[in-house]
């Protein structure tokens, strides 16, 4: 029941619609009031003499996200011709922004869901661009599109009739750069495949010791994976993390995965995710309403997972570090309790005022052992870490909480480059008071007001001078909006944004 899809490229020049039954979908791009360009005139011959009035009929104008199609046209042998606009609105050439090539794959996948066979024809004479890379980029939202979770179901609707297998030939300028282009976006398309499939996983299945065996997998792709039990980060020191976890029947790990793809000896760039791969709130246990999605707390410890796949899979010119807390936040006898205080790996103690802000002690530990041992560049951590950040920023941005401008300026930038956007959050010793404990070094809550700033004033604690970034994607990582490129529960959000983040800054 799986859809799989294999994407291909072709010559444009040789770019021909095949004879036979004429099931197939072609689709070819437009400019305004459905302007062709000289190379799709030629393609669909006498079939683009139609299309004037056709696009006036069906009131198309050609901008980025529209489209029309002809059923069975005439001089065609084609079951259906898909066309769809790359002008960019209302504005003018040198206001109009880039096209986003990864979600008109999307886009165009979309319309054509149900094609057996689709041929399209991507013509640079139609944007402004480089042609490969904008290829590559348009394969790889065809693949984004196409991924489904269905793996637990076992009967298919009858109403769903769409092929299991999709064939899907892109015609390009020159077929070799495009394949060239594509390995990369076929690494990160990889990578947020991984991290959307380990969301969605339920949590009988995907416990902690589960997660890290699936880490552990990434070995295959040259990542080297440690991952530390119980009885190591007992050694080690990781009480806080520990704690969150001792209520339940499933042992907690932290995985360390490391890519060494950069210079020997040079500092590594690291990502820490939190893998909480149930959370019930613990002893101050959550309302049951929607409880369930509580299996997708681990969605950071997803993403830092799949980018690892990523920049291993597309041999990234960097060191890199991964490093994931995985728990499973349970009430059990021999749970952590409101009021118990816990000492960090850092020294630090915080006292326990709601064992549901538990993110941040799986955090406090990891974030402290990775700058303390790999002394690296810049540290990100993701986390589902508050329900305040969709009160403030809804499923549209993540939040983003920073000690270093440049690195939150380049965070941002990659983020909307990629679709995959923050928006920064502040920062200030005002909030400390707000954590301040009677017994402790900090409690662990700050109160109703500000929830996700004081979240990100105890992370701060735990990473001396390394500059560090924290993004909350509470309301993006899991449960998102539906969008061109990703029609599953779980986003896979930040697999993108931060390949793009090593890719333009940190690559040799």
């Amino acid at each position: 029941m799986k859809r799989t899809v294999d994407v291909s490229f072709a010559s444009l020049a040789d770019f021909n619609v095949p004879g036979g039954a004429g099931g197939e979908t072609l689709v070819v791009f437009s400019g305004e009031d459905g302007a062709l360009s000289a190379q799709t005139r030629a393609l669909i011959g006498a079939g683009a003499e139609i299309l004037p009035r056709a696009s006036e009929t069906a009131k198309f104008k050609g901008k980025v996200g529209s489209s029309f199609e002809l059923l069975a046209p005439a001089h065609l042998n084609v079951g259906r011709l898909l066309v769809a606009g790359v002008t960019p609105g209302k504005k003018t050439a040198a206001e109009a922004p880039e096209i986003d090539f990864a979600t008109l794959g999307g886009y165009v996948m979309g319309k054509t869901n149900g094609a057996a066979n689709v041929l399209i024809a991507l013509d640079p004479a139609d944007w402004k661009g480089e042609p490969a890379s904008a290829a590559a980029d348009f394969m790889m939202g065809v693949k984004l599109r196409a991924y489904t979770f269905d793996v637990y179901k076992t009967k298919k609707k009858e109403d769903d009739d769409k092929p299991n297998a999709v064939k899907v030939t892109i015609g390009v300028v020159d077929p070799e750069a495009a394949r060239r282009a594509a390995q990369s976006r076929d690494a990160i398309a990889d990578g947020v495949q991984l991290a959307r499939s380990l969301v969605n996983e339920p949590a009988n299945v995907l416990f902690p010791v589960e997660f890290a065996n699936r880490a552990k997998a990434l070995e295959q792709v040259g990542v080297s994976v440690e991952i530390l039990d119980v009885e190591a980060m007992t050694k080690i020191g990781m009480r806080t993390l520990l704690s969150v976890g001792q209520g339940s029947a499933h042992d907690s790990r932290c995985v360390i995965m490391r890519w060494n793809g950069g210079k020997p000896g040079e500092p590594p760039v690291a990502f820490i995710g939190k893998g909480v791969t149930f959370d019930t709130g613990g002893i101050s246990i959550k309302p049951a309403a929607g409880m369930e999605d509580m299996k997708g707390d681990m969605a950071g410890a997803a993403c830092v997972t799949g980018l690892m796949s990523a920049l291993a899979a597309r041999k990234a010119k960097v060191n890199a570090v991964g490093a994931i807390g995985i728990v499973e936040n349970m009430p059990g006898g021999k749970a952590t309790r409101p009021g118990d205080i816990v000492t960090t790996l850092s020294g630090q103690t915080i006292e326990i005022i709601n064992t549901d802000a538990e993110g941040r002690l799986v955090l406090a530990d990891v974030l402290w052992y990775v700058q303390d041992k790999f002394k690296p560049k810049f540290m990100v951590d993701l986390a589902t870490l508050t329900g305040a950040i969709l009160v403030a920023l809804g499923n549209e941005y993540a939040g983003l909480f920073s000690n270093n401008d440049e690195l939150a300026e380049r965070l941002t930038k990659s983020g909307l480059a990629t679709g995959e956007k923050v928006w920064r959050m502040p920062l200030a010793p005002a909030y400390e008071k707000l954590v301040e404990s009677k017994f402790a070094d900090m409690k662990n809550v700050g109160g109703r007001h500000a929830g996700s700033i004081t979240a990100a004033q105890i992370l701060q604690k735990f990473v001396n001078d390394v500059p560090w970034a924290h993004l909350d994607i509470a309301g993006t990582g899991m449960s998102s909006p539906q969008t061109d490129i990703n029609q599953s529960w779980g986003s896979g959000w930040g697999v993108r944004l931060l390949d793009r983040l090593v890719a333009d800054h940190y690559e040799a």
